[in-house]
């Protein structure tokens, strides 16, 4: 795979100011970590702790592995598993290779796994957690395999497509870890942290897990498949001081009432991240766990993290906005649009002639933003507007309130054809009980309660068992189809 390029001037610049550093790979980090911390924990999953010392043994026995399948730099390895201790030592292994890892959802069957394992070019599809098992079996690598250089790419990742066909995203080393790296010092991350992601390490947040806690040499708990009770009960055993989660993860467990059935006294953050949280789903969460930061972030597949509230933030700040920039980072709004710009932003789709860069080198995100003080609010998405006789609205703000309905769990508002108007709105929802309905008319006068303006209210209701949702948990809208 070619390498990112950037342009020269920004490279100095960003080497010289720290956001990207010679140190930033996978395979220093990991044996820094192991030389340092070699018995402190690295990895817990259940019963079982693997420490630093252990974790580097495997790698370099799966990376053998990999180069006697005929692996080498540059190829890229295309891996399907959960969150396990097998993705962790994949990812690792690969990278150690200098070759380019390639992450594939768990919901994922044959029609996107053949779309992606084509477009990548993948050398080797690692499926199974006994696959990597047999990996480790292999002799040591020779220590005097080249590292990789931290501009090369070691990370292939596929956009969520809820709005459009995946796109490939190459990320290089000091990029991504760079990032990493200085996101955990903002998030007080620390070699004692324990750290958690209830979103799958498949997606970009996830990773962002690992790569705050590699950089400090943070043990990661590991919950493999996300179920409400199951992280509930994680949290209560393992004793995480970081959690990465979605809003749909909190609201999963609000609404099963886990808050108050189990403890989750250990935590110290909580990032929410993967779509737009309620800001009343942000306090019910600190009320809770009230020694917990509770957080907010931004991010995407092509930039990893952008914006996120801190520790010690007012809780307004992280109920109401995704926070202020990531170190380097910067930040425009342009008719209503977040632009990008930075180190941590990537140089360009694989494959593809697409370009998402303004002309003076501004990364279009599509997502509806507006600046709050120092801090930015994330009001929606360009493609969901609703265009109702020429009246355009964002309906963010709609969903936002049906999701504090009592009754109601998730909402999602889309566009519905309309001869004379153009388009009307259609509510999706999912109910907390199925036992105890709403109609379109108490969904209507609930919002006229709180002020919305009449052409924004939803004009046809559908009550679906369950929402499409991303790995990280975020709608799915173009699956939502009120014809």
């Amino acid at each position: 795979m070619d390498r990112p390029r950037y342009n020269p001037q920004l490279e100095r610049e960003y080497l010289a100011r720290g956001w990207w550093s010679e140190d930033d790979t996978l395979p220093k980090w990991l044996a820094r970590n192991a030389g340092r911390r070699g018995d402190a924990p690295a990895v817990v999953q259940g019963e079982t702790t693997l420490s630093w010392k252990a974790l580097h043994e495997k790698v370099v026995r799966a990376a053998e592995g990999l180069r006697k399948r005929g692996v080498g730099q540059g190829d890229v390895v295309a891996v399907q598993l959960p969150n396990v201790p097998e993705f962790i030592v994949a990812y690792l292994a690969t990278s150690r290779l200098g070759a380019v890892f390639c992450t594939l959802h768990m919901p994922y069957r044959s029609a996107e796994i053949d779309a992606i394992l084509g477009h990548s070019g993948a050398r080797v599809f690692l499926n199974s957690g006994s696959l990597v098992s047999e990996l480790e079996k292999n002799p040591p690598l020779d220590s005097a395999y080249p590292l990789p250089d931290p501009r090369d790419a070691f990370l292939l990742l596929y956009t969520s497509g809820t709005t459009a066909s995946p796109k490939g995203v190459p990320h290089a080393h000091r990029a991504m870890l760079g990032n990493g790296r200085l996101g955990a010092a903002e998030h007080r991350i620390t070699g004692a942290s324990r750290v958690l992601s209830a979103a799958p390490l498949s997606h970009l947040y996830g990773l962002y897990s690992l790569h705050c806690a590699w950089a400090v040499g943070a043990c990661t708990v590991l919950l493999p498949q996300f179920t409400p009770p199951g992280l509930a009960e994680i949290v209560e055993k393992r004793k995480p001081t970081a959690l990465w989660t979605a809003p749909a993860h909190v609201a999963a467990c609000r609404a099963a009432g886990l808050f108050d059935k189990h403890d989750w006294s250990s935590l110290e953050l909580a990032i929410v991240s993967g779509s737009m949280a309620p800001p009343e789903l942000i306090r019910f969460f600190s009320q809770k766990a009230p020694g917990c930061a509770v957080t907010q972030l931004w991010g995407m597949t092509e930039l990893q993290a952008a914006l996120y509230s801190r520790p010690g933030d007012p809780l307004e700040v992280s109920a109401t906005t995704a926070g202020r920039p990531s170190p380097g980072t910067e930040i425009r709004i342009v008719e209503d649009e977040l632009q990008v710009r930075g180190p941590l932003v990537f140089s360009g789709y694989l494959k593809s002639d697409e370009n998402p860069f303004t002309r003076d080198g501004w990364f279009r995100s599509g997502d509806l933003a507006k600046w709050m003080g120092e801090n930015v609010a994330i009001t929606g998405r360009t493609r969901d507007i609703i265009n109702r006789g020429g009246v355009k609205f964002n309906p963010a703000d709609v969903e936002a309130l049906l999701d504090s309905h009592p009754r109601i769990l998730q909402a999602a508002i889309v566009p519905m054809a309309d001869p004379v108007l153009g388009e009307r709105a259609c509510v999706f929802v999912t109910l907390r009980n199925k036992d105890q309905p709403v109609t379109l008319p108490e969904l209507v006068d609930y919002l006229l309660g709180k002020n919305i303006a009449k052409n924004k209210l939803p004009e046809r209701l559908v009550v679906i068992s369950e929402m499409p949702l991303t790995p990280t948990r975020k709608i799915i809208k173009g699956r939502l189809r009120p014809d």
